[in-house]
């Protein structure tokens, strides 16, 4: 496996990844400090606390890209003793110390807004600071979705936040001229209340950022289309019955190692499964670039046709109980009397310990006079 590993350090993908990154969050701090500058001008001169908070959040926005940065290059560091998985989970780091910015900002904004409905202040619109507060919505309008769209495209949740953040502070700005122009035409003035409302959106997306970047770090179930695609490549192998039991551990953006079990024939020599093995892993690194650190090994029955026929009884039995997604594994030890086999219970389940207890007393009825080996299996890409 140090050939696939070594491959991996070395793919040009990986190299551009982060320099894509790199180049677009520098993009957004750029940006964002001379949108923060403008702004704030325009802000302190017409009395407007909608725009001075607009500017507050542009350079929260640049600390962002700031973070990101820093987040990406710790992330491309190399494995070590202490950390031999890599430092790709940094970058989920770096994506939840965003969406604390993004929920800290609206939370200030809220308080803000709070203090000028209560204390109201009248604000002194000029034609060309709403031009520039106009220009200003179509800069981060573009840059939201510029930004997001990257995020996307290299499987970066420090960008997709940001470019969220982006698309929400153009909604800011865009209301601030809305706001402005209730006052030109009615004199009447809404700020304070519109930046309420705002924060409120604004919290809402910060929260959501936050919980979706904890139950990354958490660790979800396994990427389904990803799951599909590997076992269709692991099946794609002469003589490889089923591939089951995948389990996919996310070590950072487009970093995975993972464990697959395969079903071949009882035949199979020891020198056979080796290369075969060796083969899987290297295919499924190439295509997917999932590193299978373990495959394990089901043989079946194909020698003994009784063998085949208490098979095929089994699989009967068992897939005609309710929440059963699969049986897999099985082998038949005629001479010792034993049969052995997996059954994977869906997590619809009411109770999948009673779903399998029953399941293995309906195949022991069936088959008196053999030991029944059963495990209760778990789909970890289960829909």
């Amino acid at each position: 496996m140090s050939s696939i590993h070594e491959q991996k350090k070395t793919t040009a993908g990986e190299q551009s990844r982060e320099k894509v990154i790199v180049r677009t969050s520098i993009i957004g701090i750029i940006a964002n400090v001379f949108l923060a500058a403008f702004k704030a001008v325009i802000g302190l001169m017409t009395n407007s606390i909608a725009i001075v908070l607009d500017a507050v959040n542009n350079i929260s926005d640049a600390g962002s890209s700031l973070i990101t940065i820093v987040g990406t290059k710790l992330a491309g560091r190399e494995p070590d003793k202490k950390h031999p998985f890599g430092y790709g989970r940094i970058e989920y780091l770096s994506a939840m110390i965003i969406s604390v910015i993004v929920l800290y900002a609206g939370l200030t904004s809220f308080i803000e807004s709070v203090k000028q409905i209560i204390h109201p202040e009248t604000p002194d619109y000029n034609t060309i600071s709403l031009i520039i507060v106009a220009v200003a919505v179509v800069v981060k309008i573009v840059l939201g979705r510029y930004v997001k769209g990257v995020g996307e495209k290299v499987n970066s949740d420090s960008l997709v936040n940001s470019g969220e953040d982006a698309t929400l502070d153009s909604i800011i700005s865009a209301s601030t001229l809305v706001a402005a122009g209730i006052f030109l035409i009615f004199h009447v003035s809404l700020e304070a209340w519109l930046g309420a409302v705002i924060s409120v959106v604004i919290i809402k997306s910060g929260i959501e950022m936050l919980r979706d970047t904890i139950s990354q770090i958490l660790g979800e179930r396994n990427d389904i289309e990803l799951a599909k695609d590997i076992k269709k490549t692991v099946t794609g192998f002469d003589d490889v019955r089923g591939a089951y039991d995948l389990v996919l551990n996310n070590y950072g953006p487009d970093t995975w190692n993972g464990s697959i079990h395969i079903e071949v024939p009882d035949f199979y020599s020891a020198a056979q499964i080796d290369q075969l093995i060796r083969d899987i892993q290297v295919k499924v690194f190439m295509e997917h670039r999932v590193i299978l650190t373990a495959v394990g090994v089901y043989s079946y029955n194909t020698m003994d046709k009784d063998a085949m026929e208490v098979e095929k009884k089994v699989r009967e039995i068992v897939l005609s109980h309710d929440h059963v997604r699969q049986i897999h594994g099985f082998y038949l030890l005629k001479d010792q009397k034993t049969m052995r086999f997996d059954v994977v219970i869906s997590f619809e389940a009411n109770d999948r310990q009673a779903s399998y207890r029953e399941i293995v007393a309906d195949v022991q009825k069936a088959f008196p006079d053999y030991r029944i080996q059963a495990a209760l299996d778990t789909d970890y890409s289960e829909e």
